[in-house]
């Protein structure tokens, strides 16, 4: 995550030729020699073409210097090369498209998808003409994915506090990324550190300052979501956590209380976030019951199609809590009436299967059978 931009592809290559090894164990050899593979590749780009595209700066905590500015996909390429694998990259996708993809194979209402795991991002269906710079563009279908990026969305109504100041100022990509910081997995166990720790400094109620509270990101997401969902009655897990991961021991049921409130608070927020991006797409393309009209109909008087987000990320399929902030936050902007048509969809390994599904789609190979 922090080397050189050669040996992120030479690990990469090196454990992609490990995987055809083992998947052609035993088998007959392939007729077709060089084979094609879609290329995922979650991170911000310039893409100028199919299977072109200029990094533009890491997130997730990647910090990969010499690699800002190039193509990734001549990365890739070459260092299949070096491992002997006689590969190219169909296509290069973004993880958020790979998933549309997946989830319009599965369910052609599928317009947009979200990735809330990690890192955030979003892409959606949108008119071709709609799409200013890409006016006079021709699509066989009408219509252009849009990679969304929003995880570095900001404005000055963005509930942000002294936590999200200080995370972003000391991250390695200060001043990006904002609202990625204040949903993500990899943030918000950090963000909860940082109010316990302001608590600690200025009360005793957790006891002596724990130097561990000084360490950043020693208390992951996963861990927020155990101690929120401690349905002991005595919040054992709750108390284990903060002994083991924050050095905080000895505490009451109501300190145990007040962190499980702590999480609770930066969790919901994080939700709420995450629906009202949904919502904004929602209303860009006309699927949050007002039909994306200007005759100043009112959300009653729309027929409401069916509209489907494909989600995908760790945050949203394994912390139910999360998840049941963000579909009552969803709720609450849209309207039962409206809500009740949209669906999210969980799909799994958008990011793998459905980057395949596009490498086949584009394929220079002729497909068997």
């Amino acid at each position: 995550m922090t080397s050189t931009s050669e040996d992120l592809f030479d690990f990469i290559a090196s454990t992609l030729k490990q995987f055809v090894e083992k998947e052609e164990s035993g088998s007959e050899p392939s007729p077709v020699r060089t084979r094609e593979l879609g290329f995922t590749f979650s991170f911000p780009v310039k893409q100028s073409s199919l299977r072109s595209g200029i990094l533009i700066k890491w997130t997730k905590g990647f910090a990969i210097e010499d690699m800002v500015g190039k193509e990734v996909v001549e990365l890739l390429e070459a260092a299949m090369v070096r491992s002997g694998l006689d590969m190219r990259a169909a296509l290069l996708v973004n993880d958020t498209v790979g998933t549309l993809a997946l989830g319009r194979y599965h369910d052609a209402d599928t317009v947009a998808a979200v990735i809330i795991g990690t890192g955030t991002n979003a892409c959606y269906l949108e008119r071709a003409d709609a799409i200013i710079k890409c006016q006079g563009l021709l699509t066989t279908s009408g219509y252009m994915a849009v990679n969304m990026e929003w995880g570095n969305f900001w404005s000055s109504h963005l509930p942000r506090t002294s936590y999200d100041i200080d995370l972003d100022s000391e991250s390695p990509n200060p001043n990006d990324q904002g609202f990625e910081k204040m949903i993500s997995g990899m943030y918000l166990g950090d963000i909860v550190r940082r109010v316990i720790l302001r608590i600690s400094l200025e009360s005793d109620i957790f006891g002596p300052v724990s130097s561990r509270l000084s360490i950043p990101f020693i208390l992951q997401t996963p861990l927020v979501a155990a101690m929120h969902e401690d349905d002991s009655p005595e919040l054992k897990e709750v108390a284990k956590i903060l002994k083991e991961n924050l050095g905080i021991s000895e505490v009451s049921l109501k300190v145990r209380k007040l962190a499980v409130r702590i999480c609770d608070v930066v969790t919901r927020r994080a939700a709420r976030l995450a629906a009202a991006g949904i919502v904004g797409i929602l209303k860009k393309i006309g699927r949050d019951g007002s039909g994306g009209t200007a005759g100043g109909r009112s959300k009653s008087d729309v027929k409401m199609r069916r509209t489907v987000v494909a989600i995908e990320g760790g945050l949203y399929t394994s912390y139910a809590m999360f998840r049941q902030y963000l579909h009552g936050a969803l709720s609450e902007i849209l309207g039962e009436d409206v809500a009740q048509h949209v669906v999210l969809q969980v799909t799994e390994d958008g990011s793998g299967i459905g980057g395949a599904l596009l490498a086949a789609s584009y394929s220079s190979i002729p497909q068997r059978g």
